[in-house]
């Protein structure tokens, strides 16, 4: 050991102490983060539930969510976003071994002075290798290791979202057909009416005022029908689009609209952490963000590269590798940053406040997801009481609706009060329908939120 190196010791010692003092600096209350022991809406202890798209037991809905995850584009591009987050894994990964390249030259030069020619040939096997000693490297392929995490977590979180978007359009289609039958039944009730009305009319018994009202509330339901006819059209392009049939125009939904008024089991709120795949993936990202400030931090730290070389050189290339001229070299090189303008120290202070700025993000997102399940279970008690409240509801402007044209015939009422009760029924008739959809509708997104699992393993299999 020379004299020299014996005085670099205490100084690289120090260096390598510095460099591996640098632990995670996330903030440790984020490990167990305070939250409540029970859901505020709920006192349910119960496991969720996953395969919760088999308990819609419908086989054209499980053909559609198969067909989104093998053809829908945007799916397809975080699939392959995640490859590529998989092969920077390989590129981050290699940089941890040592580096080999094989270089050959051939050329041919004149001298002017004695126009000689002269033939140079040379071939090298060179070898580097960067020492991790300060876990530089290392935290480099930390940050594409949580990248990958994070990918992954947030490919499965798009996966649950495609399905919960396919279900949910499914759904609205049918609604929308069932309004368009609603609404197509109300401008036949209407031609009724205004058959009536004009014959009362022509009989004398009925005024002026009530043909033209019920003829402008005839005009009124064919143009609610044609209204209606073109969401339907539009929704159903929108699921084409979801499972990557657009633009076929093909797609027939015939189902009923089922009730979903039975309670779920909801789990508990610590269980919602490892359990839903955007807090995974909003975890993840921050792991990668402290590896990133590791790396900055070691950046500051000095670089350790061992080099060789194995090589020949000969005028006739039939002679290059013949033993007698191989040279070889073996080379260790230190370097470390001195004057930078103070950009290395900015790097390393930009990542820590990237990580704290990380730190904010993960507890909105963490805080979001709680609100998410709470605001579900809040809204479905809601929808479950207003379709109790409007199914009475829509039984007495039923019954209001015709004891009222029996009236106004018997020239007991006006007819604005027949048109009155008839557009009650109508009314209390299609908030029942958006109101059972709605309660569907929330209920998917109440699986989404608490983070359930969608398939069964026979639907899973036929994805892959």
């Amino acid at each position: 050991m020379t004299r020299r190196f014996r005085q670099l010791l205490p100084l690289l010692a120090s260096l390598f102490l510095l460099a591996c003092s640098n632990t995670s600096e996330v903030d440790k209350k984020l490990t167990n983060p305070s939250l409540p022991d029970n859901w505020q809406e709920s006192k349910q202890a119960l496991s969720v539930e996953n395969n919760w798209l088999s308990q819609l037991d419908n086989p054209q809905v499980q053909q559609l969510v198969t067909k989104a995850l093998a053809a829908n584009h945007q799916f397809a591009m975080q699939a392959y976003a995640l490859e590529i987050a998989e092969q920077q894994l390989i590129v981050s990964g290699s940089q941890l071994w040592p580096e080999l390249d094989l270089a050959f030259r051939s050329g041919r030069s004149k001298d002017n002075q004695s126009d000689s020619f002269a033939n140079s040939n040379s071939v090298n096997l060179n070898l580097s290798y960067e020492l991790d000693i300060w876990g530089k490297l290392s935290a480099a392929d930390q940050i594409s290791n949580y990248n990958y995490l994070a990918q992954k977590a947030t490919f499965e979180q798009y996966k649950q979202q495609l399905v919960v978007n396919v279900v949910t359009t499914w759904f609205q289609v049918i609604e929308a057909d069932k309004l368009l039958k609603l609404y197509q039944n109300r401008v036949e009730n209407s031609r009724q009416n205004l058959a009536i009305i004009e014959a009362g009319y022509n009989s004398g018994l009925t005024a002026a005022l009530d043909v033209y009202l019920t003829r402008n509330d005839l005009n009124n339901e064919l143009t609610r029908v044609s209204e209606q006819a073109t969401i339907k059209t539009k929704l159903i392009r929108q699921l084409e689009r979801l499972i990557g049939e657009y633009p076929k125009g093909e797609l027939l939904v015939n189902a009923n609209l089922p009730l979903l008024t039975n309670d779920i089991p909801l789990g508990l709120p610590s269980e919602l952490i490892s359990r839903k795949p955007e807090l995974k993936a909003s975890w993840y990202q921050l792991l990668s963000q402290d590896a990133g400030l590791a790396y900055a931090h070691k950046q500051r730290f000095p670089s350790i590269v061992l080099s060789g070389s194995v090589g020949d050189s000969t005028a006739d290339i039939g002679d290059l590798l013949s033993g007698s001229s191989l040279a070889w070299s073996l080379l260790g090189s230190i370097s470390a940053p001195i004057f930078n303008a103070g950009r290395l120290q900015a790097n390393e202070d930009k990542a820590r406040i990237e990580l704290k700025q990380g730190e904010q993000l993960y507890l909105d997102t963490l805080y979001q997801a709680f609100s998410d399940v709470e605001n579900a279970i809040t809204t479905e008690k809601s929808l479950k009481h207003s379709y109790y409240t409007m199914l009475a509801a829509q039984d007495n402007a039923k019954i209001a609706s015709t004891l009222s044209f029996e009236q106004y015939q018997s020239g007991l009422v006006s007819y604005t009060t027949v048109l009155d009760a008839q557009k009650r029924s109508f009314e209390a008739q299609t908030t029942l329908i958006k109101i059972k959809n709605q309660l569907i509708v929330n209920r998917i997104n109440l699986h989404l939120s608490l983070g359930g699992d969608f398939s069964t393993p026979s639907l899973e299999n036929k994805a892959e």
